[in-house]
């Protein structure tokens, strides 16, 4: 009952906000992805692990795939999983595709690669991905682990630019920072940031967990990253979504937290071949 409650909050989130509100700028601005970045995800972040401890600190047992809601065909797929036979192909890296990366305990190193793409390195497993902003990126050649990502702000001020309920240059609408009206106006205090919604598409297949439970070339990983400050400290939320018609029943939802950290001095990358071979 408690994941239904959670995919039912989750997809009502999203079926409630039109498709057109999602930009990388209000039209017109001339703004890049990072000039118009409501809230900052660069730096260094920890992975706080208080969900699924037992499936992301350790392997689980061949059959073990509690709380993912899969099909027959996804449960048969899960049951002939052989972890010595993953290392013997080299096929240690399975469970650390888009889908399941951000679920690793570690560390993520957040930059921007150019003025429209968002760089995400995690040191567990040594994986790179690329959040494309602006128009909608082209897959081309073979699928990786990692996909293509197309990404894209959300903010109470592009809501409302879209939806024209109330004007990009009101002083009380919130949203980007450095968009204060011109003139006598007074610029907007309320700093409500916004969110980053990234879809990733042309994945190759791999596992959704260490112990073999699989994702299809056909799976949409949907991600929201949002920032949280408790105490002076400041969290970083990805919400996932994993749609795969051919392995899940319905979409997985999950929640990943980060804690940002001061520098990069745990900073540690370590190759999924050897932290598989380890175990």
């Amino acid at each position: 009952m408690k994941s239904e409650r959670i995919f039912t909050a989750a997809m009502a989130f999203v079926t409630c906000v039109p498709p057109t509100i999602f930009a990388q700028a209000p039209p017109g601005t001339g703004l890049s992805a990072k000039a118009a970045a409501p809230i900052d995800l660069t730096g260094y972040w920890v992975s706080i692990v208080t969900e699924d401890w037992r499936y992301r600190m350790l392997t689980a047992p061949k059959g073990d795939y509690y709380s993912i809601p899969l099909t027959p065909e996804g449960r048969r797929v899960a049951d002939t999983w052989d972890a010595a036979k993953d290392v013997a192909q080299g096929r240690q890296c399975m469970a650390y595709g888009a889908p399941a990366i951000m679920r690793q305990p570690g560390r993520v190193h957040v930059s921007w690669d150019n003025d429209n793409t968002l760089k995400f390195e995690m040191d567990a497993g040594k994986q790179t991905r690329l959040f494309a902003f602006g128009a909608p990126r082209q897959s081309a050649g073979e699928a990786t682990l990692e996909g293509s990502s197309a990404a894209q702000w959300q903010s109470p001020q592009i809501t409302r630019f879209y939806s024209s309920k109330i004007s990009a240059q009101d002083p009380n609408t919130p949203g980007f920072r450095g968009q204060a009206p011109q003139g006598s106006l007074p610029p907007d205090t309320r700093k409500l940031g916004g969110t980053l919604r990234v879809v990733t598409t042309h994945l190759k297949p791999g596992y959704l967990r260490n112990n073999g439970v699989p994702f299809s070339a056909n799976a949409v990983l949907t991600e929201y990253y949002d920032i949280h400050t408790d105490a002076g400290q400041e969290y970083m939320v990805v919400t996932s979504i994993v749609e795969d018609p051919q392995y899940l029943y319905v979409p997985w939802v999950v929640s990943n937290h980060f804690r940002r950290e001061a520098d990069g001095s745990k900073w540690d990358p370590q190759p999924c071949e050897l932290i598989l071979s380890s175990k």
